[in-house]
């Protein structure tokens, strides 16, 4: 869709430290993470959100977010994650993403107040990027 800054990064049109791009979907870093690792999972299509997902794309793409979750913890030494969707209300971009955040012990993440922060710079978000696409189990043989 014209204007979609997601649609741009799905098409490659814009740059994003991208961690995974399939058919099912693309997954790249927040750019005001939560925590560093923060990653979004968007579907290729122009889809508001989750009602909009045909139920003929959703094993596909909750798969890969499935993967990503798992890369995150993994690539990054995480305890877990924290994966979520909003529809709508607090969705800063009207395009479907699912946010998958790192989570530790103690990481004073409370309930759904969000502080965001920053990459120091270029470098260190392609390291993360480079550290969750490494961890990230196969996908499904498209063949």
């Amino acid at each position: 869709m014209s204007g979609c800054v997601f649609c741009t990064i799905v098409t490659a049109d814009a740059p994003a430290w991208r961690v995974a791009d399939e058919p099912a979907g693309v997954a790249f870093l927040d750019t005001r993470p939560v925590f560093r690792g923060h990653v979004l999972v968007c579907p290729r299509p122009h889809l508001v959100t989750l009602t909009d997902l045909p139920p003929t794309m959703v094993a596909g793409y909750f798969a890969l977010v499935q993967r990503v979750a798992a890369a995150v913890e993994a690539g990054l030494g995480a305890g877990g994650t924290f994966v979520a969707v909003n529809n709508r209300v607090s969705q800063s971009v009207p395009h479907l993403h699912t946010h998958v955040v790192p989570r530790t012990k103690g990481d004073g993440l409370r309930g759904f107040f969000w502080p965001r922060t920053r990459y120091a710079d270029d470098t260190e978000a392609q390291r993360y990027a480079e550290r969750i696409t490494a961890a990230l189990p196969p996908g499904p043989d498209p063949r």
